[in-house]
């Protein structure tokens, strides 16, 4: 029944139970509460039953009434409603007598939606996605917190609130879950309370994992890659990059394009469903492949125009410097410093993703050609890391490689890591390589010059040209030394 008094469904059960159907016409929106209300019957008079209050609290139902049948007539009745604080997570009301029970439904419910909504930590004004971040790992805690810690910045990337975040550690991992299915519908029904629109696993789940968690919660279930491939999608403005991210987004959702598609169904329009790649979920794999193949091949005519221009440059003799690192690192800002330049820069993850070259003049008459690349990440999702490969092509022909590393963060030393197995798989590990620390205006002097003489690094701040100087004189002493002899910075 809605607030208006209507009967909006009527459903027939046995005494196990009754089977509650899609509730479209009634979404969970910008409301702390569905709108409906759940009155049903038990036959023996028994009280509301555990199934009955997680029905409540998954479907965030305005309350549900038991009625319990005496003689064919109406007996007892039992009503349980959500609570606003979530101390207690409901409360049930109960009276021996249908008839002498009296409940003011509107004021109530009206008075009990106000205070959830005060109770919330965001403006209903604010029409972003609103996520909790999972994580269930059997990694350590440390590290399964600086990874939780990593996608909170993705999340915020893609402009997301985050609301929550829970971490578990199981002793093994539920193949269909993550973790057990009582945990699962914790987690679903605090999201919910709070006010969340959106789950955001940090783990990939396979899309077995997805459809079963999606048909527990009528919220959006996502992982961590499909998160970085929303960002892609944002921030793709060339050719280049959206032939690549439309690529990499159909690759990913092909395998999970399967059955009813009701999991699939919740993502289009918003985090995980927008980009290039976006079209309606009915589309058949068989376009869908079809469409990948056509990809295919404009990426590959994009990369012989891309060789080509290459080939251009590398017969001009200019030496070619390629700035790598992880994503925020700073390579942007750092391109635009040294040579005066304007490619847009912003402290997010991964604002960058075309690459940029330009020219930077030494003493002598000298120069060589800046290029600025995609940042790399942890765990980046493998048909990105296909998609984008042509792309990083370009550091085969690179003379130098400059790692740049945001030495400010408490995560520097995973980043290097990172960064360092990246170029392995790119088979690049051979390639010449400075190890720049930037950012070092956010911490101490000293500990600037220890880090320095521990990583064999250069040390800079991007936004101040002065501190260029190490920077430079290494990059001469790599590019035109003589004889080949071994550079110290």
């Amino acid at each position: 029944m809605n607030r208006a008094g209507s009967i909006t469904h009527v459903i027939v059960g046995d005494a196990r139970g009754i089977f509650i159907p899609a509730l479209e016409g009634y979404p969970l929106g910008r409301r702390a509460l569905r709108g409906l209300r759940l009155i049903h019957t038990h036959l023996n008079e028994e009280s509301l039953t555990q199934d009955d209050l997680t029905d409540l609290a998954l479907l965030r139902l305005d309350l549900v009434a038991a009625i319990g049948v005496r003689n064919g007539l109406p007996g007892n009745i039992s009503v349980a409603h959500l609570m606003p604080d979530g101390i207690k997570p409901f409360e049930i009301i109960e009276s021996p007598d249908f008839y002498a029970f009296d409940f003011d439904f509107m004021p109530f419910i009206e008075s009990l939606e106000d205070e959830m909504d005060r109770n919330r930590v965001f403006s209903p004004d604010d029409k972003r996605e609103r996520a909790i971040l999972v994580s269930v790992s059997t990694m350590p805690k440390y590290a399964q917190e600086d990874s939780l810690e990593e996608l909170k910045e993705l999340a915020q990337s893609s402009n997301v609130l985050v609301l929550d975040t829970v971490i578990q550690r199981p002793k093994e991992i539920n193949p269909r879950y993550l973790m057990g299915e009582g945990k699962i519908k914790e987690l679903v029904i605090n999201a919910l309370s709070k006010g969340a629109t959106l789950l955001i696993f940090d783990q990939e789940l396979s899309p077995s994992q997805v459809k079963a968690i999606t048909e527990i919660t009528e919220l959006k279930v996502i992982d961590r890659s499909q998160l970085i491939l929303d960002i892609f999608a944002r921030r793709a403005h060339s050719r280049d990059g959206k032939v690549q991210v439309e690529l990499a987004q159909l690759k990913y959702r092909l395998p999970r394009l399967t059955g009813k598609g009701t999991a699939m169904s919740r993502l289009m329009g918003g985090i995980g469903g927008r980009g290039p790649g976006e079209m309606k979920l009915e589309i058949d794999r068989r376009r869908v492949r079809d469409r990948i193949a056509l990809l295919e091949k404009e990426l590959n005519s994009l990369s012989q125009a891309r060789r080509q221009r290459k080939q251009r440059r590398v017969g001009t003799g200019i030496p070619i410097v390629s700035i790598v690192g992880y994503t925020n690192a700073g390579k942007s800002t750092l391109l635009n410093s040294l040579t005066r330049s304007y490619v847009f820069v912003e402290d997010k993850l991964f604002a960058t993703l075309d690459t940029a070259s330009r020219r930077l003049r030494f003493p002598k008459e000298r120069d060589v050609i800046v290029t600025d690349t995609v940042g790399f990440i942890r765990d980046l999702p493998k048909d990105l890391m296909v998609a984008f490969r042509a792309t990083l092509e370009e550091l085969e022909d690179a003379d130098l490689l400059l790692h740049l590393v945001d030495v400010s963060s408490p995560r520097f030393e995973q980043h290097i890591v990172s960064v360092v197995n990246i170029l392995g798989d790119l088979a690049l590990d051979a390639k010449p390589r400075i190890l720049v620390f930037n950012k070092t205006d956010r911490i101490g002097n000293e500990q600037a010059r220890n880090l320095a003489v521990r990583f064999n690094a250069v040390t800079l701040s991007a936004l101040d040209p002065s501190t260029f100087g190490p920077l430079l004189r290494t990059i001469e002493n790599h590019i035109w030394q003589r004889n080949g002899a071994e550079v110290k910075v």
